[in-house]
């Protein structure tokens, strides 16, 4: 009875399912998916259920996409060993800023697929750019792109340990674009200070 009470209270302030999604997709990568270049394209697997969609029981609301890349990120992090690299360096990762576009929504019940995709990187941070693919039909459904920041190390000093990063792509132009919209935003509220 005590363990069952724990659980409930478990349930109740803390959100279990993620902490054992998080744990089960890293762990799963791990296990059962042979290692990629940092370059590589990672993908991972879902299905919208009831617990994902929105009010009308239809299709996935706003907040479940970005819960379900941070699942996509974490995956990407450790197939390819980034994370380890920076936590070598005392380092660690922080989201700066993310954007998602929604092209169509996920219908209840559809299987979809996250597939992750580092498009650049400066000496601060890394930037992902991210897709939801519903597999019936092969559309992409929403498009992301985040910043990575990365505490307490260089992340070009990181890239210089992938061989097949040795030349940094160049910056696509709708990363510029965001990135610009970011700085924008971010002088107006230095301003207000």
């Amino acid at each position: 009875m005590g363990f069952l009470l724990f659980a409930l209270i478990l349930y109740i302030i803390w959100d279990v399912n993620y902490f054992l999604r998080c744990i089960f997709t890293v762990f799963a990568g791990r296990l059962f998916q042979s290692k990629r270049k940092v370059t590589d394209t990672t993908t991972i697997y879902g299905l919208c259920t009831s617990q994902d969609v929105d009010i009308f029981i239809k299709h996935m609301n706003n907040a479940r996409y970005l819960r379900e890349l941070d699942f996509a990120r974490f995956h990407f992090y450790a197939l390819t060993g980034i994370y380890e690299k920076i936590r070598e360096r005392r380092g660690g990762a922080v989201q700066g800023a993310s954007s998602v576009r929604y092209r169509r929504t996920i219908p209840i019940f559809h299987p979809y697929k996250i597939q992750t995709k580092l498009i650049w990187w400066d000496d601060k941070a890394i930037y992902l750019e991210q897709q939801f693919v519903t597999l019936t039909d092969g559309f992409v459904r929403a498009v992301a792109m985040s910043k990575q920041c990365i505490t307490n190390c260089n992340v070009m000093d990181i890239m210089k340990t992938y061989p097949e990063a040795s030349k940094r792509p160049e910056m696509p132009e709708e990363l510029k674009l965001w990135l610009d919209a970011i700085e924008v935003s971010s002088q107006k509220l230095r301003k207000d200070k």
